[in-house]
């Protein structure tokens, strides 16, 4: 297939300046597949110990410790261990923002960007249901995607919203430690996997998302704390949306230095002198040598996409954060419904993070427990636990999710090699004697596969009426 003919006249100019001699070599690449790649959710389960359970032959990503090339012929989405929220599915190249940005536990991240949750979580995931993650969309039909993905991968720890950056800051001015931001871009490293992004790229282009992108970062740098971290990353080759962005923000704001991220062979170094060249102006020696400190990933030097990325560090001595936010912390809700189910887990959730909203049971991050979100536009704040009815507590799947087998007194656990976990996911009635031993005949059960949860089901008489949440049934 002749891609030269398919893609962009000025698009295929713009890549000649950028790669000169390697201009071939990066089109001969699109003449190869895309890969795809699995994420391993280490909040579940180790890299090591998924390595010997996975059901399909895995390659290793060299510089994602948790990542693994996958075949385009397999379905891994259909598989129960995807159910469990065992690894996520995402293209190789995309894995990296999230996986270089340095998380802490106890850290309050923001990921601003945040649909459909591909780095959102893994960053959920290295902090261990530590600290808060915030992850933000602005389309709020897309941050429900985003919220089901962190729900699926047990994250307990999250305020999910979606709104403008701007509002953000007016809630949250100088209080993250590390922020995200994987910014709107054209699309140009995501032609190969997906063509009909040209269209977009034709339609708008960089001179579009450049301003956007401006505009993003600027708010971003005011709700990360002094001495915190911002990581920009996008999927385009473009220096006006890569370099130049950078360099824009080096200008605007002088609180910020950009650090040397860990070198892999395959990485290439930012390239000041192209935006020099764009804009016809010089930048002063110390932004040159900083945008050199960004990275590019190539198709034709690494087996991935097209990918930016630049760290930056945010100096001690600017702003401390506002205290526009701070309110008393609410006395904790006395929900006996609650505490009569709570004797099945060991999840230790603390009385005071306790919400009951319309008959709504959630525990929130420690955080969030003497901050003001009134007026925020979100989707979830912290764990949803339940709803609470008369005399009854009906647990959610957000709940089952964030539990360990071993964090509940009640399990049915099927091998996933058993075609029941297959029914159970559709939503089906199953017949359970055998898996039910000298266990009493009748309560709620925690379905697991091979050890993992998958939701919740009521054991009545051997019979497992399913409570999986209908939403997500296959």
């Amino acid at each position: 297939m002749n891609f030269e003919l398919q893609l962009p006249e000025k698009f295929l100019e713009n890549m000649k300046k950028l790669l000169g001699e390697e201009y071939q070599a990066w089109m001969d690449s699109f003449q190869e597949e895309s890969f795809r790649g699995l994420r391993v959710n280490t909040s579940k389960i180790d890299v090591e110990e998924f390595e010997k359970i996975s059901p399909f032959p895995l390659e290793k990503i060299p510089w994602i410790r948790n990542g693994f090339y996958l075949s385009p012929k397999i379905s891994a989405s259909r598989h129960p261990y995807y159910a469990a929220g065992l690894y996520y599915l995402q293209e190789p190249s995309a894995m990296t923002p999230a996986a270089y940005l340095p998380i802490e536990e106890g850290d309050r991240v923001l990921d601003l960007c945040a649909a459909p949750g591909g780095k959102a979580t893994e960053l959920a995931a290295r902090l261990k249901g530590t600290g808060l993650l915030v992850a933000n969309d602005i389309s709020n039909s897309r941050a429900k995607g985003l919220l089901k993905n962190l729900e699926l991968f047990g994250a307990a720890n999250i305020l999910v919203t979606s709104e403008t950056p701007q509002r953000l800051v007016s809630y949250f001015q100088g209080f993250f430690d590390k922020i995200l931001v994987d910014a709107p871009c054209s699309g140009e490293g995501m032609f190969r996997r997906d063509p009909s992004m040209k269209k977009d790229w034709l339609e708008h282009g960089p001179s579009h998302y450049a301003p956007i992108q401006r505009e993003i970062i600027e708010q971003a740098s005011k709700l990360l704390k002094p001495g915190g971290q911002l990581l920009y990353s996008t999927c385009t080759f473009s220096p006006e949306e890569n370099e130049g962005t950078i360099a824009w923000l080096l200008e605007n704001e002088r609180a910020f230095q950009v650090v040397s991220l860990s070198d892999y062979e395959g990485f290439s170094r930012g390239r000041p002198e192209l935006i020099e060249e764009l804009e016809s102006r010089k930048l002063t020696k110390e932004h040159k040598e900083q945008i050199k400190k960004c990275v590019r990933i190539y198709p034709h030097r690494m087996k991935g996409e097209g990918h930016f990325l630049a760290l930056l560090q945010k100096e001690k001595k600017y702003s401390e954060e506002s205290e526009i936010s701070r309110v008393k912390a609410r006395k904790p809700e006395i929900c006996q419904e609650w505490e009569d189910f709570q004797r099945l887990i060991l999840l230790p959730i603390e009385k005071m993070s306790l919400r009951l909203y319309d008959k709504k049971l959630y525990s929130l991050p420690k955080t969030l427990w003497d901050r003001n979100i009134r007026g925020l536009r979100f989707l979830r704040t912290g764990l949803y636990l339940g709803e609470v009815g008369k005399k009854r507590f009906e647990p959610s799947q957000a709940l089952a999710m964030a539990l360990k087998k071993e964090e509940c007194s009640a399990v049915i656990d099927f091998s996933s090699k058993d075609q029941r976990v297959l029914r159970y996911l559709k939503g089906e009635t199953l017949e359970v004697d055998d898996l039910t031993g000298e266990a009493p005949s009748s309560g709620w059960r925690l379905v697991c596969v091979d050890g993992q949860p998958l939701g919740w089901a009521k054991l009545v008489n051997g019979s497992l009426r399913n409570k999986y949440y209908a939403g997500w049934r296959l």
